[in-house]
């Protein structure tokens, strides 16, 4: 339907599986907050966000040995009280302490591909 009659959506699920068939380009949030967004290839071959490789990782895979393992430890945060800083620091096993501190910009990593993480702005993952 989108090349048949120009059609734009917008698709909202958990299910990346899903995702990976229909859409062009993604947009990954927690909490309300976009942690990522990117080109569907760009994200399925070198996601940025913690939270978005923990997404992915969740997915079933008939590949054993490309499926990586990321248990996410931790409660949700209310969306009424929100942590300081990063929304996701409380689950986020790379967390560390400017993430309690401020809440990383959603930047530009690669054209087309914008991330939410101090340590993806600083180099670190």
């Amino acid at each position: 339907l989108k090349d048949e009659l120009g059609l734009s959506y917008l698709f909202i699920t958990h299910n990346l599986s899903v995702v990976r068939h229909i859409s062009d380009k993604i947009g990954v949030m927690y909490l309300g907050f976009m942690v990522e967004t990117a080109r569907r290839d760009d994200l399925f071959a070198k996601p940025r966000h913690p939270y978005t490789r923990a997404l992915l990782a969740a997915a079933p895979s008939l590949d054993a040995e490309d499926h990586e393992e990321t248990e996410l430890k931790g409660e949700v945060p209310s969306a009424y009280h929100l942590p300081s800083g990063c929304p996701f620091r409380t689950r986020c096993p790379h967390a560390v302490a400017r993430c309690a501190e401020e809440r990383p910009a959603l930047l530009g990593v690669e054209e087309g591909h914008t991330v939410a993480c101090h340590l993806v702005e600083e180099g670190v993952l």
